[in-house]
């Protein structure tokens, strides 16, 4: 834990989820919304420019990427992520990660997250806690 610092980014992710990934992905959360599958449905009814992205997967990438950080070496103790733009079928999105606050009495460590679009733009904000234990030093990166 000792070489983690206030201010480090982690290893940003990228997707770029197709309609296969997106099908399956509803089927496995039982999500029967039409708007993540059917384009006419989508742009006609519901008014979107295409099929749009399920915020819960976007939230699934943001502890993705906490997982991965931490390596086994640590636990995910607090999570929360909040969906605050649409992203469609089509976009790349990234998420990224940076740590805020580092205690090093509990081993505890503040992320900041978020899933960004292609424009910049923040879609899906998110912080996690992570607890390292003592004996397991820094994740691997």
């Amino acid at each position: 834990m000792k070489d983690i610092k206030e201010g480090e980014a982690l290893p940003a992710r990228t997707f770029k989820p197709d309609e296969v990934q997106l099908f399956m992905y509803n089927a496995a959360i039982w999500n029967p919304h039409r708007i993540h599958y059917d384009a006419p449905y989508t742009t006609e009814v519901e008014g979107h420019p295409g099929i749009v992205i399920d915020g819960p997967l976007q939230g699934d990438w943001l502890t993705q990427l906490v997982l991965e950080w931490i390596d086994g070496a640590g636990e995910l103790v607090e999570f929360r992520y909040s969906n605050r733009r649409a992203a469609y079928l089509g976009e790349t999105l990234r998420a990224e990660g940076r740590v805020e606050v580092v205690d090093p009495d509990t081993g505890d460590v503040r992320l900041t997250l978020a899933v960004v679009n292609e424009q910049g733009q923040t879609n899906t904000p998110g912080e996690a806690v992570v607890r390292f234990r003592p004996e397991s030093g820094r994740p691997a990166n």
